[in-house]
């Protein structure tokens, strides 16, 4: 069990960690229908936490973004930079980011509210909280 404890941002915070420190890794950890049919912020990278047709958790989660940081040159003489995840509402990336701090890496966020925030109480999305409720970039496949 890792040391480190998982940061917590709201949408705004993680925005501006993305735009004080550009080599910082937004992550959508959504599941693919998710990532490309509701949309996305804008240059997230996917990597699915749970996907059709199980929901269970992608057991190459880990090795996928180590692929990532490393192939993409992100990391210098083993300094990485922050890792943001964000999902739905902000439960899986806790999950998944509890998985990377298990794994070794450090700097890891999650986005509270995540993409589209919590249920209202007509049971719709982005009206409360989240990335689209705060109006910042994203885009939709």
């Amino acid at each position: 069990m890792s040391d480190e404890m998982l940061g917590a941002l709201n949408p705004t915070e993680a925005s501006r960690l993305l735009q004080e420190e550009p080599q910082t890794l937004l992550v959508d950890i959504r599941s693919t229908m998710e990532y490309l049919m509701i949309g996305h912020p804008v240059g997230a990278v996917h990597i699915a936490w749970l996907d059709e047709p199980d929901w269970t958790p992608n057991p190459r989660f880990v090795a996928q973004l180590r692929e990532l940081m490393l192939g993409g040159s992100r990391c210098v003489d083993g300094d990485c930079p922050a890792v943001v995840l964000i999902c739905r509402s902000g439960r899986r990336s806790l999950e998944a980011g509890q998985a990377l701090l298990e794994a070794g890496f450090a700097r890891i966020f999650h986005v509270e509210g995540g993409f589209e925030g919590p249920l209202d109480a007509q049971h719709h999305r982005s009206t409360l909280a989240g990335w689209r409720f705060e109006g910042l970039p994203w885009e939709q496949c």
